[in-house]
């Protein structure tokens, strides 16, 4: 039953994805605005996909710990599924993604035009400088910015090294930054076919203090990130999706 649904999914999601794509990328040319409604409906397609027909939950904690405004939020990263929730679960979502995306055919237009920050990984400190007026411009557009500070996925239980760029982006925007666990990979798994039911927890941790330097704020997160979400979670917001 697992594999049939898995199936499915893909059916459905990567259909959905080349259709929104070529749709996206016609309105890229004629009417740019109306682009980043198309990064959110992939989104939504994503989490829909999953919960219907994966019998993939959602349950978000710590919704009080998000500001009104523009905000950084630097996710563990387990899953495909963290680069599409939240579009559904922010207002203005804008992540920080790898430049190679957006030589994907008809996608890559489709996340360029939705104001997704790309970073040159081996662009050395001219990709961070650009990294920085990116997210500037992002906070000033009233955006909530999605870094994963790993810079790609880890299994469950595993943190990698993260990356600077997220120092870089606290000093350049002046936002504090908000730590936030998942543990995403345990029902969709880093490069996996198969979609395992359950629920998918975030938890949205309080924002670290503004100020700190760029060591001190690396290990505080660092800390934060190594938490692990407990199997019983506490009462939870089950809207999403």
């Amino acid at each position: 039953m697992t594999i049939l649904r898995s199936l499915a999914f893909a059916i459905v999601f990567f259909g959905g994805t080349f259709c929104l794509s070529v749709v996206g990328t016609v309105f890229a040319l004629l009417a740019p605005a109306r682009v980043p409604a198309f990064a959110v409906a992939w989104g939504r397609l994503g989490v829909w996909s999953a919960r219907v027909l994966c019998n993939i939950k959602v349950e978000v904690t710590g919704w009080e710990n998000l500001p009104d405004g523009p905000a950084l939020l630097a996710s563990r990263h387990q899953s495909a599924f963290d680069t599409m929730v939240w579009f559904v679960l922010l207002p203005r979502c804008c992540y920080v993604l790898k430049q190679e995306l957006l030589r994907i055919p008809l996608m890559g237009r489709l996340m360029s035009g939705s104001g997704m920050i790309p970073v040159d990984r081996e662009g050395g400190a001219n990709a961070i400088r650009t990294l920085i007026k990116d997210g500037k411009r992002a906070a000033e557009a009233d955006k909530q910015i999605v870094i994963f500070p790993e810079g790609t996925r880890a299994e469950p239980g595993t943190l990698l090294p993260l990356q600077p760029g997220v120092a870089a982006l606290a000093a350049g925007t002046g936002l504090p930054v908000i730590p936030v666990l998942t543990d995403s990979g345990r029902c969709w798994g880093r490069r996996a076919f198969h979609k395992h039911p359950g629920t998918i927890h975030i938890v949205i941790r309080p924002a670290i203090p503004r100020g700190l330097k760029r060591e001190a704020l690396m290990h505080r997160l660092r800390q934060e990130l190594e938490t692990e979400i407990p199997h019983v979670a506490p009462p939870v917001d089950n809207s999403v999706g």
